[in-house]
């Protein structure tokens, strides 16, 4: 089911550096709506016009020139953190991937991906679900969930099998919601598991539990019941 329950065009915000890449964005926008999809609709403008738009729920950001990006992932963290991103950017920056997740991203594409694909990837974000088509999410994850072999246990928390598949939900920018019905469990439930991972790393929101996943490598050395 599509996360946009109102029925009409689905407004897709487009932010660019150069004036050539937003054109490139809308001609995406130029197809016609697939079968059963709603018809989106591109709004173009500077990032903070566009966030400034409460009805606007989705934002594909290119960050092919940009020199700030992840202070630019933050401010819209700050101003926004119900909008979706689709974020396009350059491959093989872990920490850039990362922190777009933290920041509401849906997906994250690298700057080869042709109109089709990032067309696909707005359309499965609209309804409500995450692009990863070259494992770029999964494998973070993985990495971040790893236990170095060398890493002392005294440094690291120990999660349970339960906490651990939280922690990657979250990671994965899913809501309490979704990552109850993903582990079937009801939704008061995930929040204590989220309010006990706070505890164990220290902070007191999830933000800050994504970021220490991401700058410290938190994981457990190993799994307890």
């Amino acid at each position: 089911m599509s996360e946009n329950q109102v029925s009409g065009p689905i407004r897709i915000g487009l932010v660019a550096d150069e004036p050539i890449r937003v054109a490139g964005l809308a001609s995406i926008f130029d197809q016609p709506a697939h079968e059963c999809r709603e018809q989106l609709l591109p709004v173009i403008g500077s990032l903070a016009e566009l966030l400034a738009g409460p009805a606007l729920a989705y934002l594909v950001i290119d960050l092919h020139a940009s020199s700030s990006s992840l202070e630019t992932l933050d401010l819209i963290r700050n101003a926004r953190p119900d909008i979706r991103l689709i974020v396009i950017g350059p491959a093989g920056n872990d920490e850039l991937v990362m922190s777009s997740i933290i920041a509401g991203a849906r997906a994250y594409l690298d700057l080869n991906a042709g109109p089709e694909i990032v067309r696909k990837a707005i359309e499965v974000v609209t309804e409500g679900s995450i692009w990863a088509p070259r494992r770029l999410l999964s494998q973070l994850i993985d990495r971040l969930l790893k236990v170095p072999e060398t890493h002392p246990s005294a440094a690291t928390p120990r999660f349970t099998t339960r906490e651990r598949q939280v922690l990657e939900l979250i990671l994965m920018a899913r809501s309490n919601r979704e990552i109850a019905t993903q582990m079937g469990i009801e939704e008061r439930t995930v929040k204590a598991y989220v309010g006990r991972l706070m505890r164990k790393t220290g902070v007191d929101n999830r933000i800050k539990l994504s970021l220490s996943a991401l700058n410290l490598s938190l994981a457990p050395q190993k799994s307890s019941k």
